[in-house]
C-alpha cells in the first residue's frame, strides 16, 4: 500500500441507547475493550477504539447513548454527566457513523443525526442488527424512508455480533479520513489502561446479572492493580448505593458475588492474556450517582 494512500482518523459511534455501539467497536477493533449487555446505557465513558487496516486506521470514539438533557430537576449527575461524553465525542473528530437498529427509526435516531449534522460531520448510517430482521425484503423501503431529506455519506445494513457487512462499511468511512500516517502503533486497541478495562469488566457482570434489579445503582472502582510475575492481583470495589442493594449483589452464601467475579476473571484472562487473581468487595455509598464529588472520585471526568 502506497504511504500517500494510507487514511486514519477520529470517527465518532453515535445513537442512541441500545443499538449496538459497543458491539461494532469491539467488533470493528478485533477484541472486547468495550463492555456490552442488553440494558441501555451500559457505556458510561468515552472510549477509543483502534482499529488498523491495511488500508487505514479508525480510531473509533465509543460514548454513552445519546439522548435529549431532561434537565437538572429530573436527570441525575451520572446522565448529565453520560450526556456531555456522548456530545464530547464530537469534538476533533472527522466523521461520524450513526447506528440505528434495523427497522426502527424514532425520534431519538432523528435527534441523533440532526446533532451530527449541526457538527457539520459527514455521516455514515449503519443499520445495525439485520439478522434479527426477518423480512428481508422489508429493508428496502425502510432504508429509502430514513433516508428521505437526509444527507448520508453511506448506508451499510450490518451485523455487528455476526460481523457481516463491516468490510464494505470500513472501506467507505476511511475514505471520509485524511491521508495521513497512523495516529496509533498496531499493537495497540484502545486508549484506556488495564486498569480501566478490568473495572469494566466487573461492571459488565453486574449489568448483565442484575439489570433488572439494580441498573444504574453499582460502580466499580478497582484499588489495585498489580503484576506478581505472570500473575494479576486485582482488587475491586463494588460500590452501592444503599445497604439493600449490598445484599442483592453478594447474594445468598456470597454465590451471586463469588458468579461476578468468575465471569469478570475469565474475561480479563482473555483480554489480558495472563492468569487473575481477582478479589471483590461490596461498600455503600449513598447518592453516589447524583453526587458530582462521588463522580469525580470514582473516575467520571470530563
Amino acid at each position: 500500500m502506497n504511504a500517500s494512500a494510507y487514511r486514519a482518523g477520529h470517527v465518532a459511534v453515535i445513537g442512541r441507547p441500545n443499538v449496538g455501539k459497543s458491539t461494532l467497536v469491539n467488533a470493528l477493533v478485533g477484541a472486547k475493550i468495550s463492555i456490552t449487555s442488553a440494558r441501555p446505557q451500559t457505556t458510561r465513558h468515552r472510549l477509543l477504539g483502534i482499529a488498523t487496516f491495511p488500508e487505514g486506521q479508525l480510531v473509533l470514539v465509543d460514548t454513552p447513548g445519546l439522548h435529549r438533557d431532561q434537565g437538572k430537576s429530573t436527570a441525575t449527575a451520572m446522565h448529565r454527566w453520560m450526556n456531555r461524553a456522548a456530545r464530547g465525542a464530537l469534538e476533533g473528530v472527522d466523521a461520524a457513523m450513526l447506528v440505528v437498529r434495523a427497522g426502527h427509526w424514532d425520534e431519538a435516531d432523528a435527534f441523533a443525526y440532526d446533532v451530527l449534522r449541526g457538527a457539520g460531520l459527514p455521516v455514515v448510517l449503519v443499520v445495525n442488527q439485520v439478522d434479527r430482521v426477518k423480512d428481508k425484503a422489508a429493508l428496502l423501503p425502510y432504508l429509502a424512508q430514513v433516508s428521505e431529506g437526509r444527507e448520508f455519506a453511506a448506508v451499510h445494513p450490518v451485523s455487528a455480533l455476526k460481523r457481516k457487512g463491516l468490510e464494505a462499511l470500513v472501506k467507505d468511512v476511511l475514505a471520509l479520513l485524511p491521508g495521513q500516517q497512523p495516529l496509533y502503533g498496531e499493537d495497540e486497541i484502545t486508549d484506556k489502561s488495564q486498569r480501566f478495562l478490568a473495572g469494566e469488566m466487573v461492571r459488565e457482570q453486574l449489568m448483565r446479572q442484575l439489570g433488572e434489579e439494580l441498573p444504574y445503582a453499582t460502580t466499580v472502582e478497582i484499588e489495585r492493580f498489580e503484576t506478581d510475575g505472570a500473575l494479576l492481583r486485582i482488587g475491586a470495589v463494588i460500590w452501592v448505593e444503599r445497604d439493600g442493594q449490598k445484599a442483592i449483589v453478594i447474594g445468598k452464601g456470597g454465590e451471586r458475588l463469588r458468579e461476578i467475579g468468575a465471569r469478570a476473571r475469565q474475561q480479563m484472562e482473555k483480554l489480558f492474556g495472563s492468569k487473575v487473581f481477582l478479589q471483590t468487595w461490596v461498600r455503600v455509598r449513598e447518592g453516589w450517582s447524583d453526587d458530582e464529588a462521588a463522580l469525580r472520585a470514582f473516575g467520571y471526568h470530563d
